[in-house]
């Protein structure tokens, strides 16, 4: 048994129902032009076969102490491959549109807690020839930076390379062992993660203190819990949407150096732009700002490639929803990235962690609350930005054309927007609950829009 971290089992603690605590991605790739037809059937069987798996996919959550104590990871004895690896095909016409409406219904069903949380799905039967593959895993198990990182260590930059392991494979230095360890050690390390804690409550407290007086300097600024509400902070059901889009990397740079700001700004003043037009659509746009939360990946480079869990920050992010103007929306957004970043400037990452907690944690764990107060929302959305690969990847000579973030709506967060980069496109996927974000893909071509804004102020 191995001891699960706290902010690892939080995303345990708070699933129900109706709200899935999972992280996905949907990928698609063009075939080599020597595959042969069936090739997908046997490519399929063949991985199936593959019996090398990593540890951190043949672990499962249980609670120690007869289900009284805290949550731990055990391995799967009975692994069955088939069950977590399926092979699916569209319906006719084969169209995107039947591939998102699928992954729609796959990522709104809760995995399996007695198996390892995680499936992937291949997908043949489109009509232009590529193979799609949906893949989802339970946050619990891995953050977004981490569940990319491990797939793209299982892709080659070589069009010829072939046999090629599997995505669950070990990819380079194994993943660690879950030993059960002496009482000793686990009450040497109760003690030193009790030091380390006390230093990072210290840490966050005075960053918390830095961030109110920035917050009454700056409008820019954005405290927690002053969002206000909107039809998207609402409570959730466990059916989903996705719809998702790619953009070229070189009109988001043009925009980003001739406002002087970032990739990620523009993304954010997209996303703005596009929350703006939804809502009014709606005839729900707050007179005060939307306020997004923004992950920070705490990851360093050198990372274990076997590494799973969670290490990411929080911060605020001011979107400005209520300026008409598109350069005045970019500029708010820009001051309100900066502004937050440098209140992490030197702090630990549990520091960080424990600084996040406050905007964060009511998200989490809203499933346990009853009482609306309790409930409160610190932000309106959250939009995330996950770094990808800059050169073109295969797997078995089969090209990869695409990679969209299927993300997590939380309880009272009815929509997320997660963007990810890979070979000079900038890729987003929208995911939402069905019953609560009407006409979601509309929502593209407001990202559009408010792309096309920008750029003709530029």
């Amino acid at each position: 048994m191995k001891p699960m971290p706290i902010t690892d089992a939080l995303f345990l603690m708070g699933e129900v129902r109706e709200k899935p605590l999972h992280v996905g991605g949907l990928q698609l790739f063009r075939p080599p032009e020597d595959a042969a037809p069936g090739s997908v059937r046997e490519g399929y069987q063949r991985a199936i076969e593959h019996g090398d798996v990593a540890t951190l996919f043949r672990r499962h959550p249980r609670r120690s102490l007869a289900g009284l104590g805290p949550w731990e990871w055990t391995e799967d004895a009975e692994l069955d491959l088939e069950y977590h690896v399926r092979h699916s095909a569209l319906p006719h016409p084969g169209e995107i549109r039947e591939l998102l409406a699928l992954v729609s219904r796959l990522h709104g069903t809760l995995l399996d807690r007695n198996r390892p949380l995680w499936e992937i799905h291949l997908i043949e039967g489109l009509a232009d020839g590529r193979i799609a593959s949906y893949s989802k895993v339970h946050h619990s198990m891995l953050d977004g930076v981490a569940a990319m990182r491990w797939m793209v260590r299982g892709l080659s930059p070589d069009p010829d390379e072939r046999g090629m392991a599997p995505p669950w494979a070990p990819r380079g230095v194994s993943s660690p062992s879950l030993p059960d360890g002496t009482a000793l050690d686990k009450v040497r390390g109760l003690a030193r993660d009790a030091v380390e804690g006390g230093r990072a409550v210290g840490e966050a407290s005075l960053a918390a203190v830095r961030t109110m007086a920035r917050a009454l300097e700056d409008r820019a600024a954005s405290l927690p819990y002053q969002a206000p509400r909107s039809s998207l902070n609402v409570p959730i059901t466990g059916a989903r949407r996705f719809a998702a889009q790619s953009w070229d990397m070189d009109r988001i740079r043009v925009v980003a150096d001739a406002h002087g700001g970032s990739v990620n700004d523009v993304v954010l003043a997209m996303s703005s732009g596009a929350l703006r037009r939804y809502l009014l659509d709606q005839g729900d746009l707050p007179d005060q700002p939307l306020v997004s939360a923004v992950p920070v990946s705490l990851r360093g480079d050198d990372d274990a490639p076997g590494g799973g869990g969670n290490a990411v920050g929080v911060v605020l992010c001011n979107l400005g929803t209520h300026l008409s103007e598109p350069e005045a929306r970019f500029d708010l957004i820009h001051r309100s990235m900066r502004d937050s970043k440098a209140q992490l400037k030197g702090l630990g990452p549990m520091a960080v962690i424990l600084l996040s907690a406050i905007n964060f944690g009511p998200v989490a764990l809203g499933p346990l609350f009853r009482y609306e107060l309790l409930r409160k929302p610190a932000f309106n959305i959250v939009i995330s930005n996950v770094p990808g690969p800059e050169e073109p990847l295969y797997w078995n000579g089969a090209r990869l054309e695409g990679i969209y973030p299927v993300s997590v709506p939380y309880d009272g967060q009815a929509l997320n927007i997660t963007v990810t980069s890979y070979a000079g496109s900038l890729e987003f996927g929208l995911i939402g609950c069905r019953r609560r974000v009407p006409r979601l893909q509309r929502l593209l071509t407001h990202l559009e829009d408010s792309l096309a804004e920008l750029e003709a102020t530029a």
